[in-house]
């Protein structure tokens, strides 16, 4: 019943020319956005972690290590009562923690606007002043040339999600486990997997670092768009076949479809990737309520799956604010041990 419902809202996005991805790229075109970043300003996970922001080493992250009280949970305190969060068009798990975000903020008093623009442009807004925030920085890799060009002007604000990692993923019932037994069921999965868009990092990596790694070389791996893999994903699932297919953490397909990571004993995907709350120069200064409230919030895997499933596969993306109230309702505890420090 989750993959028949899922095959309209999929008719639906596609149809509408919208991305179907948790993290695209920077070419300012929505339809071709692929997982690990785009091309030129995308890094890939097996470059070497050595990003910083002022002082915080971006390769390790802890979403709990600067978590505390508000201190005024109810109201906005000496802070400044407008705030603006920069949005990256079409990244689901940039609308979800904006809007939560936006729901917290609003119940404490705040004004806060959503602008919606691509990550180049946000981290360009952000670093310039002309943004208060953004909160979907994919670190140390992904968004790796930002922080070499904005670094000395971006106000780190906490991690809130340890788990964004780059994969190959299958049906569930199908054969292989790992990459590394991918090749000996070859007949099994058409000697295919699918990938995203050409640029992607992601795409990158699967090409120069899974692919000889494992033995794959003689497979096919087209790439398009990763519209067009959901599309074959969706369609494989529907029709009961096996299919391997370029993915990545987070994102909704997990939740529409019983799919699963294979393993990669190698680590030619890299480690995890950290995604970050970045501020303009001065927001803590600006904010210290709202600084304390992002470096308070952490979502696991399940939790952040759990409201793009609401928002992407039952909402189709209309409403994402009531989306995220939904999820809200049914988790009351939520708001208030983010505002204590207690996720």
């Amino acid at each position: 019943m989750r993959q028949s419902k899922f095959a309209a809202v999929t008719a639906s996005v596609l149809a509408g020319g919208l991305l179907l991805a948790a993290c695209g790229d920077d070419s300012g075109d929505e339809t071709t956005g692929g997982g690990g970043g785009g091309g030129e300003t995308g890094g890939t996970g097996t470059e070497t972690e050595v990003q910083t922001i002022g002082d915080v080493d971006t390769a390790s992250c802890d979403p709990t290590a600067a978590a505390a009280p508000v201190p005024d949970p109810e109201g906005t305190g000496e802070d400044e009562t407008e705030i603006t969060i920069g949005v990256f068009t079409g990244w689901d798990e940039g609308y979800v923690v904006s809007h939560l975000a936006k729901l917290a903020l609003e119940d404490m008093g705040y004004s806060v606007t959503l602008q919606q623009q691509d990550a180049g442009v946000t981290y360009t807004g952000v670093a310039q002043g002309n943004l208060d925030v953004l909160m979907d920085g994919w670190l140390p890799n992904t968004h790796a040339s930002y922080v070499e060009e904005f670094g000395d002007q971006l106000e780190d604000v906490g991690c809130w999600f340890d788990q964004g990692f780059l994969t190959t993923a299958v049906n569930a019932d199908s054969p292989a486990q790992s990459l590394a037994e991918l090749d000996q069921h070859k007949e099994a999965y058409g000697g295919r997997i699918v990938g995203i868009d050409p640029g992607a990092g992601l795409t990158k990596t699967t090409k120069e670092e899974v692919i000889p790694t494992y033995g794959l070389e003689d497979w096919d791996y087209p790439t398009s768009s990763s519209g067009a893999m959901l599309a074959e994903l969706d369609k494989a699932m529907k029709e009961g076949n096996n299919i391997a297919v370029s993915l990545w953490h987070p994102h909704w397909a997990y939740a529409a479809y019983d799919i699963r990571d294979l393993k990669d004993p190698e680590g030619a995907l890299g480690e995890a990737e950290r995604l970050y709350n970045l501020g303009r120069p001065g927001f803590h200064e600006d904010f210290p309520n709202a600084a304390q409230l992002l470096k308070n919030l952490h979502l696991t895997d399940k939790q952040l799956l759990e409201i793009e499933d609401i928002m992407v596969v039952q909402n189709d993306r209309e409403n994402k604010g009531q989306s995220v109230q939904t999820w809200l309702d049914k988790n009351p505890d939520f708001l208030e041990q983010w505002k204590a420090g207690e996720l």
